[in-house]
């Protein structure tokens, strides 16, 4: 298995098996992606939960474990193998107790997931009557069908590198335009928030010459490399204002380190609408254009800054790799730091406090949203818009729904009274006293 998934059996003429699982020291997010939803899970000698290749691996509902010592070595082509994802554990020619067990397991999930398809209608509303916006993040065409069946409200980050990693030549403009089209089309009147491209760090294009850089997390990438090579940018941005031609359109530029950063690319989407006007074409009813914040910088951003964005949306991934100096993908560091860290939420409470001074909404996507503990405590904060993995909607939905989200934010204020530096296990404490059904 291990050797045609690797490509080794090609000349064999060997195919791909049943329900096949990638065994391997290391993948990228470009690798991954090849495979796509063939696979049915992916075990790793190396790796790191932050990285861009486990948030593909999520996307694409595809059960993934990292350091998993000595597997490429012992597991052999054929062999059955239970990749348990939410455990992080790895069963090699497991013994059939343990086999019922996870077939269990798949069973009770299962029927948690049936629970929460009932909840799709209904608004993620707390007990204190709050309301807070559910929207999932997607990259592919293949994402879209889950909008409805998620109970989603739009798509509150839309990856358009996914579609540029996919290929091994740059997309042609009407290639892009016809693609764009057809994701709005599927979210049948839902928002979708595009970012612009956001590649560089370990997201390098096939055909992209690898940057020799010595940190490239913090290197030439997303917005910073789209300001340099304004060609790829401007027909990415010229794509999405053609799709969108006749209804409105949203724009999310990623990570902004400075206002400046941000204006020059607003100046070039504005370039690219009053060209488009000029040559007669259809334009979008209405243009809506963010910021995604990824580095503690723009906390302390001017007042000018917020109120330049129709909308801002808190990257939480790299935001908190970069606020506590920790390498999203290296496993020794990364893990050693809490977003339940009451630094850290000190520095969301900032941003959003910001915001709210400009009157400009605020969302957060990334991992931690499809969290019940982080969730909580981010809507508790006043984010009033989480974007996350489909899968996690209906659980998060049910556990705001069963929650007072004032008494979160207690929970959170006496914690900092009390010189606590994690509130982790206070929030915790409070999802498990919570009733099982909404009252």
């Amino acid at each position: 298995m291990l050797r045609i998934l690797t490509g080794q059996g090609q000349d064999t003429g060997a195919q791909m098996p049943d329900d096949p699982i990638l065994v391997a020291r290391n993948i990228g997010p470009a690798e991954l992606l090849e495979y796509g939803r063939k696979l049915r899970g992916v075990v790793l000698e190396e790796g790191s939960v932050g990285s861009h290749a486990a948030i593909v691996a999520r996307a694409l509902a595809i059960p993934l474990v990292i350091h998993v010592e000595r597997i490429t070595a012992e597991a052999l082509n054929g062999d059955p193998i239970l990749v348990d994802g939410d455990s992080g554990v790895v069963h090699l020619r497991p013994e059939d107790t343990v086999a019922a067990a996870f077939r269990e397991k798949i069973a009770m999930q299962a029927a948690a997931t049936s629970r929460y398809a009932g909840l799709r209608d209904l608004p993620a509303v707390g007990r204190c009557g709050r309301r807070v916006e559910l929207y999932m993040n997607a990259g592919l065409m293949a994402d879209l069908p889950s909008l409805v069946g998620s109970g989603a409200e739009g798509v509150g980050l839309f990856r358009t590198e996914l579609q540029f990693l996919t290929r091994s030549h740059i997309p042609r403009r009407q290639e892009l335009v016809e693609s764009y089209r057809r994701v709005m089309d599927n979210a049948r009147g839902r928002a979708v928030v595009f970012r612009t491209l956001d590649i560089g760090s370990d997201k390098v294009l096939p055909y992209m010459k690898p940057q020799d850089e010595p940190n490239p997390a913090m290197g030439w990438r997303a917005i910073r490399l789209g300001l340099d090579r304004r060609g790829v940018l401007g027909m990415q941005l010229q794509a999405l204002i053609r799709a969108a031609a006749g209804r409105p359109l949203h724009v999310m530029f990623p990570f902004v380190a400075d206002p400046d950063e941000y204006d020059q690319a607003h100046r070039v989407l504005m370039s690219h609408v009053a060209r488009e006007q000029a040559l007669g074409h259809p334009l979008p009813t209405d243009i809506r254009v963010g910021a995604m914040i990824e580095t503690p910088s723009m906390a302390f951003a001017p007042p000018g800054f917020f109120r330049m964005c129709d909308f801002v949306s808190i990257g939480g991934n790299d935001l908190k790799q970069f606020f506590f100096a920790a390498d999203r993908e290296n496993e020794r560091v990364r893990r050693r730091y809490d977003t339940m860290s009451v630094a850290f939420l000190g520095l969301i409470e900032q941003i959003v406090t910001r915001c709210a001074e400009a009157e400009v909404p605020i969302s957060f996507c990334g991992e931690d949203a499809g969290r019940p503990v982080e969730a909580l405590a981010l809507a508790a904060l006043g984010i009033s818009r989480l974007s996350m993995r489909p899968a996690s909607i209906g659980f998060i939905k049910s556990v705001i729904r069963r929650s007072d989200l004032n008494e979160v934010r207690a929970l959170i204020d006496a914690g900092r009274a009390e010189g606590r530096g994690n509130l982790r296990a206070a929030v915790t404490d409070y999802i498990a006293s919570l009733p099982l059904e909404v009252a």
